[in-house]
């Protein structure tokens, strides 16, 4: 398909496009294959670049023959198009929501982009499951690294590599994959090198109404335990939820024949719920009445906070379980991509310090999301603004990237990356001109032949260059674990993801940059102080002091 049949109209002049809190902006509107692009004719330096990836729907008004179409963005932007013409203004309209909704994931921009940076590090193999594995292993010989998938055929959703128990042989880990949802058979996920306890992650096991039992799957959890321990299994699910599994194939371990973990439901919303929750909240930010009992009202009844305060308790209680009990952890849900991997993943970031780090986020990103098989096509395909009925869309990761930012602002000197670093996250997983958010799985990069083809995220972000807009000025390491708090007066409306087209940030931006202007200033004291102290220690070892010598009579 040529991209030229779906655009009717490529060139429009005399355009006006209106954002919030900036000068209104009269040029040429331009649509290529990927972008809409509107330029200045009295500033060319003064340019809109927008991905059609980007743009969640769109709607037309018409008033005589000026038409007006509000461009609604995945990243909770709304920009609006003043279109000379009735005519022009519907073409425009029509490619627009053509090229928005491409079908196929290879013509999208991805494919077609070519860096204008100099690749240094091939963010494809920067965090290879062998590498990750390598800092394991110089604290455990108790697992290994299993091949078992590296076709795809014991479980789609896996990575071709994963480390399991040691003790565990690879035909036995074929046979526990039958007993999970989706072949996803427990895998580790993270190894606490305080007191060697592990967690896991999976599937839900495929018990189903009879009370089906799997004597491999009780041998490979059971060979995470250490002599006289028991372990937890923490189920994201309600326990109605859970019962109601079994009717459909599903169901939970049974304690009869897991008689060393104790299960634990811990109630995390599922996918159409959460995706309902973002589009309230987007609307409640939305809302231009400056009521204030109306706003409250429809804060409350988006449940977001609601939401992010129950993944994050039940991250603690992983972490806690861990770290606190001694006890190792295995966490799973329905299929184990979506509520499992937000409560591995930030029980991570209240453990671990290197994920607390730009490359170790990455990493954890990596690891517990994309390899993981987080369905980030499905998942991110819509925001709040589509007019489509949500199929498979939620925002599952936005809500990790929000729990990490209520950490940050609870830790704020804890975190090597500031906030701009999850927005960035945030808004490549909905449009990118990168591939790494691309496809659902690792089998599905692999077959779209994402490495060879596309350009890496952290290709470009670990750049010195980039990485240094991310930098936390206020960073100090900080080796322990931290607990924060999920008392609902300790959690906040992320406003610089909600809030940030809605009012200007320009008195947050000045405070920010004084910020830095002081910390950097307090850095020269500290090292004048600190030179002048080695100075002084000099001074003193030059001093000699000799005894008074009296000259006899």
């Amino acid at each position: 398909m040529e991209f030229a049949e779906l655009i009717k109209t490529p060139r429009v002049d005399n355009v006006v496009l209106h954002r919030p809190f900036m000068p209104r902006v009269e040029g040429t509107l331009c649509l290529t294959g990927h972008h809409l692009i509107l330029s200045s004719r009295q500033d060319s330096n003064e340019e809109l670049w927008l991905l059609h990836s980007n743009i969640d729907s769109i709607e037309k008004r018409f008033v005589g023959s000026l038409g007006t179409v509000i461009v609604k963005c995945k990243d909770l932007r709304i920009i609006q198009l003043d279109i000379p013409g009735m005519e022009e203004c519907l073409n425009i309209a029509s490619s627009i929501e053509a090229l928005s909704t491409l079908d196929s994931v290879t013509l999208m921009y991805p494919f077609f982009y070519r860096p204008m940076f100099e690749v240094i590090e091939d963010g494809w193999n920067t965090f290879l499951p062998e590498q990750s594995f390598k800092q394991i292993e110089s604290s455990t010989d108790e697992w290994r690294l299993s091949y078992v998938n590296k076709d795809f055929s014991v479980c789609p959703s896996y990575p071709p590599v994963l480390a399991v128990p040691k003790s565990i042989d690879d035909e036995t880990i074929r046979k526990v994959a039958i007993f999970r949802h989706a072949g996803r058979f427990p895998v580790l996920s993270y190894y606490h090198k305080k007191n060697g306890m592990v967690m896991m992650r999976s599937g839900q096991p495929l018990t189903g109404s009879n009370g089906r039992r799997c004597k491999e799957d009780e041998k490979l959890i059971n060979a995470t335990l250490r002599a006289g321990k028991r372990g937890y299994i923490i189920d994201t699910r309600s326990i109605n939820v859970a019962q109601q599994a079994k009717a459909r194939g599903g169901g939970f371990e049974v304690e009869a024949h897991y008689p060393q973990w104790r299960r634990i439901h811990k109630t995390i919303e599922r996918s159409n719920i959460l995706q309902e929750s973002l589009i309230k909240l987007v609307e409640a930010c939305n809302d231009q009445s400056h009521n204030m009992d109306r706003w409250l009202s429809k804060l409350e009844a988006s449940n977001w906070l609601t939401n992010i305060k129950e993944i994050l308790t039940t991250a603690c209680l992983a972490a806690q379980c861990i770290d606190r009990e001694g006890a190792s952890v295995l966490v799973h849900g329905t299929e184990g991509t979506d509520s499992t991997l937000q409560v591995t993943s930030l029980a991570q970031i209240i453990l671990d310090p290197t994920s607390r780090t730009i490359r170790g986020f990455e990493s954890l990103v990596e690891r517990e999301w994309l390899q993981a098989g987080h369905p980030f096509q499905q998942r991110c395909s819509q925001s709040a603004y589509s007019n489509s009925k949500p199929k498979w869309e939620a925002p599952v990761f936005l809500l990790f990237l929000d729990c990490v930012w209520q950490i940050l602002r609870q830790f704020p000197c804890s975190f090597q990356f500031n906030e701009h670093f999850l927005i960035l996250l945030f808004e490549h997983a909905y449009a990118s001109q990168f591939g790494t958010f691309l496809g659902n799985n690792a089998f599905e990069r692999r077959k779209l032949k994402l490495p060879q083809k596309t350009v890496s995220l952290w290709s470009w972000v670990n750049r010195p260059q980039d990485t240094e807009r991310f930098l936390n000025p206020l960073f100090e390491a900080n080796s322990l674990v931290i607990w924060p708090s999920v008392s609902p007066q300790s959690l906040l409306l992320w406003e610089g993801v909600f809030l940030r087209w809605n009012r200007s940030s320009k008195c947050l931006d000045e405070a920010y940059e004084e910020m830095i202007h002081i910390i950097e200033h307090n850095k020269e004291l500290q090292s004048k102080i600190h030179t002048f102290g080695g100075k002084e220690q000099g001074y003193r070892k030059d001093i000699i002091v000799s005894p008074l010598t009296l000259d006899s009579a």
